[in-house]
């Protein structure tokens, strides 16, 4: 029988690990949706499943204010998220289910940089790390190619993924390559996939629906680095935890401006930028300091 001890901190890991998408998050991913499509399209062309019609996008609309980039197709749709079991093959946390998968790689893009943490770890490992797939990159003439390292995003950054109702952050981890007929975007590792829509997903079936939000966020300061997060983790809930409060610190650059954008913050200061005065929200929690919400808006009280 399990202790009290071992309940209490299974229950911790579920709470940290699984979290409602903020009001600014959720505006963001809305205004996005009725928009239809992006505008600043920093590269086209590619695919969310084989034999669509390859009208996704890298996204740089809002390079500029919030400071992230974002992968959107057309009337509305983002992208789906297929299954990555490449990295560290049968690891502790391995239960079965990425043997299906028919395309496993035996390293990710950034292993070398994990290795070079010097922290016992010699890659990224699917069932621990959620990371995502990002960027495309490919010898064939016929293939788009788009590199997030031009546009300030940096390796093994923290990553913001808005699916199943939920907000999960995960790491920039992988890169997806030309071994396939079409260009392909929308891909993270089964433990975050999970963390998203649960064990029904494994190695060779994900998430179908064009409905998964990736934000990106370029910046030295997205980086955890080798002491910003734990990269020896032994299962899911220990690595997403190390990476939720840098994950709450860059959303806040969502609607409130990451580069001059958004609303800007009261007299005498507010210490969450993006939920001052005037920003709105749905409830208190949205709103920083003593900020309440008054019909839909952080105010005074």
């Amino acid at each position: 029988m399990a202790s009290l001890r071992s309940i209490l901190l299974l229950s911790l890991a579920a709470l940290t690990t699984a979290r409602d998408v903020p009001s600014n998050v959720r505006d963001f991913y809305n205004s996005l949706k009725s928009k239809g499509q992006c505008s600043n399209k920093l590269k086209s062309g590619f695919h969310s499943r084989d034999g669509d019609n390859g009208s996704f996008s890298y996204c740089g609309d809002h390079l500029d204010d919030y400071r992230v980039l974002y992968l959107q197709g057309k009337k509305g749709n983002f992208v789906n998220m297929d299954i990555d079991c490449d990295g560290v093959q049968h690891g502790p946390a391995d239960d079965g289910r990425c043997q299906s998968s028919d395309d496993t790689q035996v390293q990710t893009s950034f292993k070398s940089i994990v290795r070079g943490y010097g922290v016992g770890v010699d890659d990224l490992d699917a069932n621990i790390h959620p990371y995502v797939v990002f960027g495309n990159e490919g010898s064939r003439s016929n293939y788009p190619n788009f590199d997030p390292k031009k546009y300030g995003v940096e390796p093994l950054s923290v990553m913001a993924v808005v699916c199943g109702n939920k907000l999960i952050y995960g790491i920039w981890g992988d890169t997806n390559g030309d071994d396939g007929p079409e260009a392909m975007v929308g891909e993270a590792s089964i433990s975050l996939a999970t963390a998203c829509y649960g064990k029904s997903v494994n190695g060779n079936s994900g998430h179908d629906q064009d409905d998964v939000l990736f934000i990106a966020f370029p910046g030295a300061d997205a980086v955890p680095g080798k002491n910003g997060a734990r990269w020896n983790a032994k299962n899911y809930g220990q690595f997403e935890s190390s990476i939720t409060s840098l994950g709450d610190k860059l959303i806040q650059r969502i609607g409130g401006g990451g580069g001059g954008g958004g609303n800007p913050p009261p007299s005498g200061g507010c210490s969450w930028e993006g939920h001052c005065e005037g920003a709105r929200c749905k409830d208190e929690n949205d709103c920083s300091d003593d900020l309440v919400c008054k019909s839909g808006k952080c105010a005074r009280g």
